[in-house]
């Protein structure tokens, strides 16, 4: 479960301020792939910084897998980003010089762990996300999909109960695209995880499972697309400008 409860951020620059997050309350049931999506400037991505503990709100609370985040100490923050959580970015932050099998056990070997446990441990996550054959390769000899599952593995290494994914496909091309969100729609159902993607496009919010529409820093309403056996790109697009035109 994902709990957050009238949470406002504010962004100072520059002598102005800009409300990111404008009293923000939102509940994500455990083990399914959501989806929060908004347009540019919707404050979608603030909102997934929030629940990676990479920033802190100005007021309100934030749960996630049954911890308070919001008021972590910076060294036990560290430790949940390390372990409690899995994070991908839209750029996918692999090591130039490090194998594919070495850049997804890199933040065990930063934590000092038994490097023939992380060894076993990436090449099962590798296997799994088909890679096994590509483990010796480094990120120059990979494709940009292949790039981005080794950085899933790596966000996996530790079985964290919730991952999050900040517009995960932003650099690949729509075949790409697709078989990373099939992916982490079918690593949510088999490992029982709960993965949230921030995105503004319809078609990757197409394949979860609820989709948890953002506008003007609130949550302006939810798209329950199981509920409906499923949307194409179409029926999302359609149904997330009905809720931001109500909200206007």
């Amino acid at each position: 479960m994902i709990r957050c409860v009238d949470v406002r951020k504010i962004y100072r620059t520059g002598g102005r301020s800009v409300e990111a997050l404008r009293g923000l309350s939102v509940e994500i049931e455990g083990g399914g792939f959501d989806a929060i999506m908004g347009r540019s400037g919707s404050g979608k991505s603030t909102l997934l910084h929030l629940l990676g503990a990479l920033d802190r709100p100005d007021s309100g609370t934030i749960e996630v897998a049954g911890v308070r985040i919001d008021t972590l100490t910076e060294k036990a923050a560290t430790q949940y980003r390390r372990r409690g959580i899995g994070i991908v970015f839209q750029s996918y932050n692999l090591v130039p010089t490090m194998t594919a099998a070495e850049n997804v056990q890199l933040p065990g070997l930063l934590g000092g762990d038994d490097p023939a446990h992380l060894r076993e441990r990436s090449m099962e996550l590798l296997d799994r996300l088909g890679l096994a054959d590509r483990a010796t390769h480094r990120p120059e000899a990979l494709s940009g999909g292949e790039q981005q599952r080794v950085a899933i593995a790596r966000a996996l290494l530790y079985k964290p109960p919730v991952l999050l994914a900040d517009e995960p496909t932003g650099n690949l091309d729509s075949r790409s695209a697709a078989l990373v969100w099939k992916l982490l729609g079918d690593l949510a159902a088999e490992q029982d995880i709960t993965v949230v993607m921030v995105t503004h496009e319809p078609e990757a919010a197409s394949y979860c499972r609820r989709i948890f529409v953002v506008g003007d820093g609130v949550i302006r309403g939810v798209i329950d697309a199981e509920a409906e056996g499923g949307l194409d790109a179409g029926g999302v697009a359609t149904r997330a400008q009905r809720l931001l035109g109500e909200a206007e």
